[in-house]
């Protein structure tokens, strides 16, 4: 799933969004993009909608950010949210969710494909600064509803990335290699389960116990 949000007239991020939708992921990979308002007060009840109906594999938040590469975020902020929004509105004690912890960091490790697409001769940054802004809140706020199943992307506002053309097969490339790495985890707690589960299973120690 792809969101993004948009407080320009030409947003790159919306437009690549828009682009991968057409194009998709693959065979048995469905795809679902919303507009997240650039607002405090609506962007939460998008984000826990979309957790709540669709519940996809993975959250992808795609939003503009400064320079001329993109930045991989692997951490989501819950305070120090001071800037006021489109609506000049600032959250509650500058926070995200109540109680909930300082920050938080997505199960994705965003290293693997910033150092492939580097690899590739793209401008890639790994960062966990995504800034005290909308897209952090937004990040934080999905992290936190989705278990940590969030990834965000901030492209660049303008150059030579900050086209559909450009960005939509970057995407595909990035999204491909996320949803490999949460194929990779899920196996491995699937065996660990397995593992963990057996010595407790009574038929199966008994078996050792006769076999012994």
């Amino acid at each position: 799933q792809i969101k993004s949000n948009q407080n320009y007239l030409v947003n790159p991020s919306w437009q690549a969004a828009q682009g991968l939708e057409m194009v998709g992921l693959g065979e048995n990979i469905n795809i679902y993009i919303k507009e997240v308002p650039v607002s405090y007060i609506k962007s939460p009840h998008v984000i826990v909608g979309m957790w709540e109906t669709v519940n996809p594999k993975i959250n992808m938040h795609t939003m503009m950010g400064g320079g001329g590469g993109i930045s991989l975020e692997q951490t989501g902020k819950n305070h120090g949210y001071r800037d006021r929004d489109v609506c000049a509105f600032c959250p509650v004690n500058h926070c995200c969710i109540e109680g909930g912890s300082d920050r938080l960091d997505s199960i994705i490790d965003m290293r693997s494909p910033s150092k492939d697409l580097k690899q590739m001769g793209l401008e890639v940054i790994y960062s966990r600064a995504s800034g005290r802004y909308l897209c952090d809140f937004v990040y934080y706020c999905s992290l936190h509803h989705g278990h940590g199943r969030a990834a965000f992307i901030h492209v660049p506002a303008s150059g030579s990335l900050a086209t559909p053309e450009r960005l939509v097969p970057l995407l595909q490339t990035v999204i491909q290699a996320m949803l490999n790495q949460l194929e990779a985890l899920q196996t491995a707690k699937d065996h660990m389960t397995t593992v963990s589960k057996t010595p407790e299973d009574p038929t199966m120690a008994t078996s050792g116990l006769v076999h012994t």
